[in-house]
């Protein structure tokens, strides 16, 4: 059977949007926030779309629409109001994808490492770090409402679904995994350092994170995020947000996305271009994805020199 790709071609797909000179002021940002889960966050069974990322992994997601979160009609993007965190890009899948292949190669271990996803939307790329072991998984979206109606959904549905799935196999419970800790922040990129696991000026973090028995963290071993380069105006906020919340010196940053977002000006290139003009961190392209479901895109590796 033909697997189904995700999500289905469109004219945003392709990278085409609104040019920036089009646009009106934004409004000024909501404050940083952590969004708590609760027990309503849940999906329909209904809703629940299994994503097929390689032999022997399949996660779960759901579907919203913008229209029964925002009030919106179909949109992919409203600058300042929604940033597409309800639509599933194809730079999430590539990262999944990415990453699973080098913890399959020993290239990448994720166990017991504290991650954060930037821009997070569905959550694809921290829910595996999550079922691969990592012991701290952070999300962050700029929208609340993404992460109370698809992020934690998701995240509860692809625990149970792993869950579910191991219950009948014949594991000895001393191996069994702790539960990581899981949190979620909604806010933009120049202020929700304030509530993240950042490195202070002095390079010390006395920040501790629930259920990590006290241990004390200088920020994040591993950095996810997708789609997150389209809009070339929040392209040194994002990297600056990156640089101050990456354990330093061994953390690493993993970026998927397309190569130039035509008609809005970003893309993964100005991205690497910015790294590179900063000269702190090595930059290392890692996969070219030209699947014809929209423009060329990439994934990226960046570290501390």
């Amino acid at each position: 059977m033909e697997e189904k790709v995700y999500p289905s071609f469109s004219l945003s797909s392709l990278g085409f949007g609104p040019s920036a000179s089009s646009r009106n002021p934004l409004p000024p940002s909501p404050a940083p926030v952590e969004v708590l889960i609760t027990e309503e966050e849940s999906l329909l069974e209904s809703s629940v779309e299994p994503i097929v990322i390689a032999d022997g992994l399949t996660l779960h997601k759901g579907r919203v629409s913008t229209s029964d979160v925002f009030g919106l009609a179909n949109s992919d993007l409203v600058p300042g109001k929604y940033e597409g965190g309800l639509k599933l890009w194809e730079g999430s899948l590539d990262l999944v994808k990415r990453l699973h292949s080098e913890v399959h190669k020993g290239e990448l271990v994720l166990r017991g490492k504290s991650v954060l996803e930037l821009g997070c939307g569905h959550g694809l790329p921290g829910i595996f770090a999550g079922l691969e072991g990592a012991s701290v998984i952070h999300f962050q979206d700029f929208n609340a409402e993404v992460l109370r109606n698809l992020t934690i959904p998701n995240v509860k549905v692809n625990v149970q679904k792993h869950l579910n799935q191991h219950e009948s196999l014949p594991i000895n419970k001393s191996s069994t995994p702790r539960t990581p800790s899981v949190r979620f922040f909604a806010g933009d990129w120049n202020e929700v350092h304030q509530l993240l696991l950042c490195r202070s000026n002095s390079g010390q973090q006395t920040a501790t994170v629930s259920g990590s028995e006290g241990k004390l963290y200088d920020g994040y071993d591993v950095i996810l995020m997708a789609e997150t380069v389209y809009e070339p105006s929040s392209l040194s906020s994002l990297y600056a947000l990156g640089k101050k919340c990456l354990q330093h010196p061994l953390g690493v940053i993993y970026m998927a996305g397309k190569k130039h977002y035509f008609g809005v000006g970003g893309g993964t290139r100005q991205f690497v271009n910015l790294v590179e003009e900063d000269g702190v961190m090595t930059a290392s392209l890692l996969a070219e994805v030209a699947d014809g479901s929209s423009n060329v895109r990439e994934v990226w590796k960046f570290m501390f020199k």
